[in-house]
């Protein structure tokens, strides 16, 4: 449940300031499904381009390995046959998340719900460590082996404790025979580079990267970024304005960066239940590291639940981030942060 300014759902909650997500710990393991923006997400929805030959090989091996996760194990040395583990790389937009979810959809249809929920979980990263961490690590292990498949989005490591964690839980899960699924901006042997002293965890790294088959999804931004953030910014007053409609939140940016430091970022999804339109106004660069990865954490939720946002302010999200965060080890998460939110920003203009 969440506690909010408001009880019904049609009011406008006054501010996400004055939300205090609480999430019940069952809560944690049924939300593990594809997201809303990836609700009708299949296969057959993706339009692979042919000007790069990688996402038609990409999707043609993960449609086979949906029926081999479905199909039923028979003859005596089928419990020995390892479980699928595959590994989606590539940049920002290339429809990674489209493949991970048409994965998960293909395997819970055909092989219906297990004790009451799809047969496929779906998650982030960050979801899943926090999963590990509400429930314990075993009770965690227990409730995910009842899966046939654990798909985890956004899959980057930011510390060495999320190393160690995410590595002992894939082998415990791949020892029980569960198919694993991850996409990410980094090559798997890459994983941590540039942010944690990742030369000192090289042998979970590598357990990591032995597990999985790498495919590569080469392509161009389909949101085209630098198209959505070339947009003249929206005024305070305006975004003031159209943010007085049901389901519209208002906050100023400050103070919002400054909730986000109190919430975990697990808890973001929650944040947002019932909210049709995030408006921020005095939106300006984000300087500080921590800061701007909570921040990326949101937008990340938003664009999972197609919440448009509007930013006054500056709101040129080209310079939200600064050069050297740009060009720092978290790069691909802020750029990919920069995409879907240039991409919410221009549904929240048609909203003014």
């Amino acid at each position: 449940m969440t506690t909010a300014t408001t009880t019904d759902s049609q009011t406008a909650t006054t501010a996400l300031c004055a939300v205090r997500p609480r999430v019940p710990v069952d809560r944690l393991v049924t939300d593990l499904v594809p997201p809303r923006h990836f609700a009708n997400a299949r296969f057959a929805t993706y339009r692979a381009n042919p000007a790069h030959p990688s996402q038609g090989r990409a999707l043609a091996r993960l449609t086979e390995i949906a029926q081999e996760i479905a199909a039923p194990r028979r003859g005596l040395f089928a419990r020995r046959k390892p479980a699928p583990a595959v590994y989606l790389d590539g940049g920002f937009g290339v429809g990674k998340t489209h493949l991970l979810t048409s994965l998960a959809h293909a395997v819970g249809e055909a092989l219906g719900p297990v004790h009451g929920t799809s047969s496929a979980a779906y998650g982030t990263f960050v979801e899943y460590t926090n999963l590990v961490g509400a429930l314990g690590f075993l009770p965690t292990v227990e409730a995910l082996a009842a899966k046939k498949l654990v798909c985890i989005d956004e899959f980057e490591l930011d510390d060495a404790g999320d190393t160690t964690i995410m590595s002992r839980l894939m082998r415990e899960l791949a020892d029980r025979g569960v198919a694993l699924a991850a996409t990410s901006n980094t090559l798997p042997d890459a994983l941590g580079e540039g942010r944690f002293a990742a030369q000192d965890f090289q042998r979970e790294i590598k357990a990591l990267s032995d597990r999985f088959e790498t495919l590569r999804v080469d392509g161009e931004d389909y949101r085209h970024r630098d198209v959505v953030t070339d947009s003249e910014p929206l005024t305070d007053g305006d975004v003031a304005a159209a943010a007085a409609r049901p389901g519209a939140t208002l906050d100023g940016f400050d103070d919002l960066l400054a909730h986000l430091a109190t919430v975990h970022p697990s808890r973001y999804g929650a944040l947002l239940d019932g909210v049709s339109v995030v408006a921020l106004t005095g939106v300006h660069a984000v300087t500080a590291q921590e800061v701007a990865l909570r921040l990326v954490v949101l937008v990340d939720r938003l664009y999972d639940r197609d919440v448009p946002v509007l930013l006054g302010g500056s709101g040129d999200t080209r310079g939200l981030f600064t050069e050297e965060m740009l060009a720092g080890g978290y790069r691909k998460k802020y750029y990919r942060a920069l995409s879907r939110l240039g991409a919410l920003a221009e549904e929240g203009r048609k909203l003014v």
